[in-house]
C-alpha cells in the first residue's frame, strides 16, 4: 500500500446485475455467448470479462447485501459496482472518505457469509459501490480480478 489515501482506484473489479429471475437472466447470458464460470452457483451467476467479473445476483439479495431497503413487487437493487482492494483496512478508508466527498454509507464494513470484508456505499446521485477485500480472489498488478 502506498502513502496516497485508498480511493476507486482504475479498475471496476465486478459489474453486478440485480435480476428478477436468475435463472431466466442466467440462461439468456449464455444464449448470448457469455459462458459462467465454475465458481457460479444456485445464488450467483459469474462470468469473467478478462479480469472483469460481470455478475447476476437476484434484486432482491443484491439489495439486501447493500443495506438498501426495498418493497413492492420490483423491489431491490437493480445494479452495483465493486472494486476489490488487496488490503482489507483499505475497505473502510474507502467508505469514509466516499462519506465526506458526500457518498453515503448503505452497509458499514463487515463480514459477508463467503469471507472477507465488505461495505457499500450510494454516491451523491445513489448509485451502490461496493468496496470489498476478499481473500479468495486474486488480484493482478494492474488490481484486475482473477477467479
Amino acid at each position: 500500500m502506498t502513502d496516497r489515501e485508498p480511493g476507486l482506484g482504475s479498475a471496476i473489479s465486478f459489474v453486478t446485475l440485480g435480476v428478477t429471475d436468475l435463472a431466466r437472466s442466467r440462461a439468456f447470458y449464455a444464449a448470448m455467448g457469455l459462458e459462467a464460470h465454475p465458481r457460479s452457483n444456485e445464488h450467483v451467476v459469474f462470468h469473467d470479462l478478462g479480469g472483469q467479473i460481470f455478475a447476476l445476483f437476484p434484486r432482491a439479495a443484491l439489495a439486501e447485501d447493500a443495506g438498501v431497503p426495498g418493497s413492492g413487487v420490483d423491489a431491490g437493487l437493480t445494479a452495483s459496482l465493486s472494486v476489490n482492494v488487496s488490503e482489507e483496512s483499505e475497505v473502510e478508508a474507502i467508505l469514509q472518505r466516499a462519506e465526506r466527498a458526500g457518498g453515503r454509507i448503505t452497509r458499514p464494513a463487515s463480514p459477508p457469509p463467503w469471507g472477507g470484508v465488505r461495505g457499500y456505499f450510494a454516491d451523491p446521485d445513489g448509485f451502490a459501490w461496493e468496496i470489498a477485500w476478499n481473500p479468495s480472489v486474486a488480484l493482478d498488478g494492474d488490481g484486475r480480478v482473477r477467479l
